[in-house]
This record gives structure tokens, sequence and C-alpha cells, in this order.
């Protein structure tokens, strides 16, 4: 994309690249920007991984994030923020990887050909994830010509749109990074795909982790993705047939992701493990156990000042700010406030809304208390939600949360005691 922006003359010495990006295409930019000696910026929503952040930091990129949860046409999407940076900044470009023809082209003419070369041209099964679709449309590109009767496998995971799937209904949001997306990119030629599978987060990670342990190769999560699907979908071919799938990722971008133990466990992809391997009588007990009390709630246009007199007056350290239709917007926290009022990012007159901490944990009303313990390691509270599906005067179906409390390790530390105090003071039973 660089080297044809470069001959049809748009990139010129000292310009600079934008680019909204999931990361992994956002680094190959940057890396190009450094040698060639453009500047760049790259967009990318908050989801992604701080390791990217930290590539994109020491190749001399600047970074902007955006709110995981914006709509890709929204004013605070990747997508729209990067082009109101081209609009503001002069002599930026967009290479634009979801429209550029040359991101399928360029794996038409190379990955398509190193995989032909690497298996004698004869080829049964192509796997590939889609995220822009650049890969999996530029390769299959080629191997039908080549290989008329190989059959194309595009991986989507469970909540994106690139092919719908009936089982995952009104579920949205998906932990990998990489594949699957909001929108259709313009790149992905979906004709061309014979099957798609539509991987889970579960099977994605726990895959990448076999993986690593089981085969020693370093890959990322989208990598568990592709494999998990492979596995399913070679089951179709005879003995003798190949099958190449594409691992798209290095681990080097989540360090602090699937490969920790308690990213898992936090995220429910892991079940958390008992100390010394010996179940507590809680473990297994639901959240809904704790029986919490009724949450406090902020509305977002009150000011930080009352926001704070009514948490001290109520004696909470934090609380939920919620908007007129119920959406969670974030939780502020008296120390969070009061750090922002003390550098002055904030004033006391500002409405919470400009204050609020969205880097915060959940859990729901069904989850383990062994998963909460897990979660409450690293997080001084959490939000308890409950799920529910609302239907809207067309008929249609959105999925939304509803606050049922926070939760703090002293909440089930005393859930903990007050019943093993109560059962220590019960008169033991005794026969005659």
């Amino acid at each position: 994309m660089v080297e044809d922006a470069e001959r049809a003359g748009i990139l010129k010495p000292g310009d600079t690249i934008i680019e909204p990006t999931s990361g992994n295409t956002g680094i190959g930019l940057a890396l190009l920007a450094a040698v060639k000696g453009y500047h760049c910026i790259i967009v990318m929503p908050e989801k992604m991984s701080m390791e990217k952040v930290d590539v994109l930091t020491a190749l001399g990129a600047d970074i902007v994030r955006t709110p995981t949860s914006a709509a890709f046409d929204s004013p605070e999407s990747h997508i729209r923020t990067a082009w109101r940076l081209k609009s503001e900044i002069p002599n930026s470009h967009i290479l634009d990887q979801y429209c550029n023809p040359s991101n399928p082209l360029a794996h038409y003419d190379t990955t398509a050909e190193e995989i032909l070369e690497q298996c004698d041209g004869k080829l049964d099964m192509f796997v590939a994830g889609a995220g822009t679709g650049g890969t999996l449309t530029g390769v299959a590109r080629k191997l039908k010509e080549k290989c008329p009767n190989v059959k194309i496998i595009g991986v989507d995971p469970e909540g994106s749109v690139l092919v719908h799937s009936e089982e995952e209904q009104n579920k949205s949001h998906f932990e990998v990074e990489g594949i699957g997306y909001d929108f259709v990119p313009k790149v992905l030629d979906r004709s061309i795909v014979d099957k798609w599978y539509k991987s889970t987060d579960t099977e994605t990670f726990n895959m990448a982790r076999r993986l690593i342990r089981e085969e020693g190769l370093l890959c990322g999560g989208s990598s568990g993705s592709a494999i998990a699907a492979a596995l399913k979908m070679a089951q179709e071919l005879e003995e003798g047939q190949r099958c190449v799938v594409v691992l798209a990722d290095s681990v080097r971008n989540y360090l602090s992701k699937f490969l920790s133990d308690q990213w898992m466990c936090e995220k429910g992809f892991l079940s958390p493990k008992p100390p010394k391997n010996i179940k507590p009588w809680w473990w297994d007990l639901t959240v809904q156990s704790l029986q919490l009390p009724s949450p406090l709630t902020l509305a977002p246009s009150l000011s930080c000042q009352k926001a704070m007199e009514v948490l001290r007056e109520k004696a909470f350290d934090q609380a939920p700010v919620i908007d007129e239709s119920g959406e969670i917007l974030g939780m502020v926290t008296l120390d969070t406030m009061l750090s922002d009022i003390l550098a002055e990012k904030v004033k006391l007159s500002d409405p919470v809304s400009a204050a609020l901490c969205k880097n915060f944990k959940q859990v729901h009303l069904t989850d383990h208390l062994s998963k909460l313990s897990c979660v409450l390691k690293s997080q001084s509270f959490v939000l308890v939600v409950h799920d529910h599906t609302r239907y809207e005067a067309d008929g249609s179906a959105s999925q939304r949360q509803t606050v049922f409390g926070v939760v703090t390790a002293i909440d089930l530390l005393n859930f903990i005691t007050a019943h093993e105090q109560q059962q220590s003071q019960s008169p033991s039973k005794c026969s005659i």
C-alpha cells in the first residue's frame, strides 16, 4: 500500500500516514514510516493490547485510542476519528486497508505464490481469519485460479457481522483481536469463500495456548481461531489431502492478555484453580448468593462536586454512571475524581461524565464466586450486571445490561466469614 501510494505520487517525503487499525497492520505501517521518514498516527480501539501500543510508540508512531463500543459509523469510532484527523492535519493520508485494492493484491502476488510453491501447486483446503479480508481475499483468488477445487474457509468470531450466525443472536462483543468487525470491509470478497466458521473466544484463546504449549508456535489469538476452524473443517478431507492454515499474528502483542491465567479467568475463558486444589465451600456458589444491596447510581449530568458529596454521605467509594436509557457509561470513584481535580483535568462544576473510569471489570449474577475472587485479586471493585434482551417498537432486539450492584473484596470476605461464624455457632447434632 505504501509503495503504490509512493508510485502514484500521493505520499511525499515528510508526509503523515494515518491509519485506523486493530494494531497489526498499524505496526507494519509504523515500521515503514520509521524507515522511510514519514510521520505516523495510528488510531485504534481501547480494546487492543498495550503491547501493541508499546511497539507502535517504540517505532515513533503517535497513538489515538477510541471507545471499543463505538460503532464503525459513529464519530467516536477509530475509522471516523482517523478521517477527522486527516481533515485537520496538512499533507496527511489514509492508506485505508479496508478499501485499498493493494491490500488483497499484495497477498495475491506474494502470500498465495509462497503457499503454492511450498505445496507444489497442490492444495485442497485453505483456512484464514477475516479481518479487513485482504489476506483471505487475495490468497483465495489466486488459489482458485491455480487449484479450482480448493475449499476456502473463512473464520469470523461470534459477534462480528462479516457473516451472521443464528446461534450468536444479539452478541456483539468479542475479545479476539485482528479478525472480525461490525461492518463489512470493501476489500473482503465474501463470494469467494466456500464455508464460514464462527469461532468463540473460549476456543480461540485455549487453542492458541495449546499451539504454544504443544507445538512451540508463539502465535496470537486469531491463530487459535484459524486452527480451531481447521481442525473442524479438515474432517471433511480425505487422507492425503492438504490443508493450509494462516497463523497471522504473534504472541508478542498479547503477553498481558490470553497468555495470562489471571486474564483468562477474569474473562471466563479458564476456570480458576482453588488454592491447594481444594475447593472452598463457597467456590461454586453464584454471585447472586451475596445478596448485594441495591446499587447507588449517578446520572452523567451530575456535577463532580455533588457526586463526591453523595458518595461520602452514602459511604461509597465508587458508583456506576447510568444514562436515561439505562446504558452503563462507566464508573466514577472518589480517588479518580480527586486525582483528576488536583491535576486540573476536570473542575468541581464539570459533570461526572468528564471523570469516567472505563477500565473496570464486570461479573454476571450467574458467575461463580470463584471467578469473582479471581477478578478481585487485581481489582478494588467489580460491577455486577445482569443481561437482558430489549425489544424495540419495530421488533428489533438488542442485548442490554442492568446494574445489579458493586462488590468489593470486603463484601466477599464478610459473606464468607458471616456464614462460617453462623456454622460455628449452630448447635452440633448428636444422636443418643
